[in-house]
């Protein structure tokens, strides 16, 4: 497992292609990839070390916000259960 991961959702492709572009841009971290929650809602996931997931999530939360559109939820996990690698393969995500 690596040493944190970090979530956003928010509403449509084009602003989780924002997040995940700022993410990419803002921190040494790696793009797992995404998810289509429901009816539009879609989520990114990043992993690394704490500080640079720290800085990716809000890096994407700002620039979800400054096109205008909401951040339904975000999230980092410090230092994730092993178990959590169950949920990463559920939905195909490869850590």
């Amino acid at each position: 497992m690596t040493d944190a991961l970090g979530f956003i959702e928010t509403f449509g492709l084009v602003f989780v292609m924002e997040a995940a572009d700022a993410m990419c841009k803002a921190a040494d971290v790696e793009l797992i990839g995404y998810e289509n929650v429901a009816s539009g809602y879609i989520s990114v996931l990043v992993k690394g070390d704490v500080g640079a997931v720290n800085a990716a999530v809000e890096a994407g939360v700002a620039a979800v916000n400054s096109m205008g559109a909401e951040v339904y939820s975000h999230n980092v996990i410090a230092s994730p259960h092993k178990d959590i690698e169950k949920i990463i393969d559920r939905y195909g995500f490869d850590i």
